[in-house]
């Protein structure tokens, strides 16, 4: 059925003949409508880029949001999720760190700025959600993506900075829960909240970290992670 056929079926309040339920072929009609909607009023992800850009001038920063796209997106290709949507909230979720570098600023302060920007309420709220003290509950696969990426992503860029190519190809599920036992190392990152998070997310801690270190190997060059490997 082409996407017309629906408008002209119940245009006026009748049901065109072929279109018994008019009920239910109303509703997806609205659906298909707000998901349409929903398209169109997406930022594109060179947007979310330049914004990140705009507020985030440390290249160590715009890395990490780069890092955490790739293990964000490389799951929503996993479970058959849009693929953009969520490359555009893994680009913003620190996008404000500079600018509010103390808890409980960031994110909150920031999603006014991003409101602003046109970002639409799905994406602010998976941000939002991200930060434990914004009270928001993590609901939706998004949510609980970004969440259990986040931190996981910055670790693994830290264990590839101290290898002795400095190449995320080093780096493998052992050394990553060997430097997880090591509280001087990467100190601000939560060991716990990795933990954590991937049982949020519903996937053992192992194949959590082996997921996401093979999806920023696969985009090492471009996180500047290559190294002389």
């Amino acid at each position: 059925m082409s996407p017309n056929a629906g408008f002209r079926a119940i245009r006026g309040g009748r049901v065109a003949p072929g279109f018994a339920d008019a009920d239910q072929t109303e509703t997806e009609l609205h659906a298909a409508m707000a998901h349409r909607y929903i398209i169109i009023c997406m930022i594109a992800r060179e947007q979310a880029w330049n914004i990140l850009c705009e507020f985030t001038k440390s290249e160590g920063l715009r890395k990490h949001a780069l890092a955490v796209e790739t293990c964000v997106v490389a799951y929503a290709g996993k479970l058959g999720e849009d693929q953009h949507a969520w490359s555009v909230t893994a680009l913003l979720h620190d996008f404000d760190w500079e600018i509010h570098p103390q808890l409980p600023d960031h994110p909150i302060k920031g999603e006014p700025i991003l409101a602003e920007r046109g970002v639409d309420e799905e994406t602010r709220r998976a941000i939002l959600s991200h930060a434990n003290h914004s009270g928001v509950p993590r609901v939706s696969p998004l949510e609980k993506t970004l969440y259990a990426c986040d931190e996981l992503a910055g670790f693994i860029t830290a264990i590839s900075y101290v290898k002795p190519h400095r190449s995320v190809f080093e780096v493998d599920v052992a050394s990553v829960k060997k430097k997880m036992k090591d509280k001087a190392f990467a100190r601000s990152v939560n060991r716990q909240e990795i933990v954590d998070s991937a049982q949020e997310l519903g996937v053992p801690l192992d194949e959590h970290i082996d997921f996401c270190v093979k999806a920023m190997q696969a985009r090492a060059e471009e996180l500047g992670l290559k190294g002389g490997v």
